[in-house]
């Protein structure tokens, strides 16, 4: 009686764990990729106009002013 009660649970369970599965399938696509190179168009430098040239030298002339009294006035700490 025992083994037969052992016997029916252990079909029962094993219908019950197999019927659980998955049974949809995957499918793995592969697809190919070409590469494509991309040159690099090199950009011309930007050229800067007359006003842009004589800006920067002007602040160059200001700003060395300016050290020039700041060191004169010195640190006050």
């Amino acid at each position: 009686m025992r083994i037969s009660k052992v016997f029916v649970l252990l079909i029962f369970g094993s219908f019950l764990l197999t019927s659980c599965r998955d049974t949809v399938k995957e499918k793995e696509v592969v697809r190919e990729v070409e590469k494509v190179e991309v040159e690099k168009v090199e950009e011309p430098e930007e050229r800067e106009g007359i006003l842009e040239r004589t800006a920067k030298e002007v602040d160059k002339e200001v700003n060395k002013e300016i050290n020039e009294e700041i060191d004169e006035i010195g640190d006050d700490n």
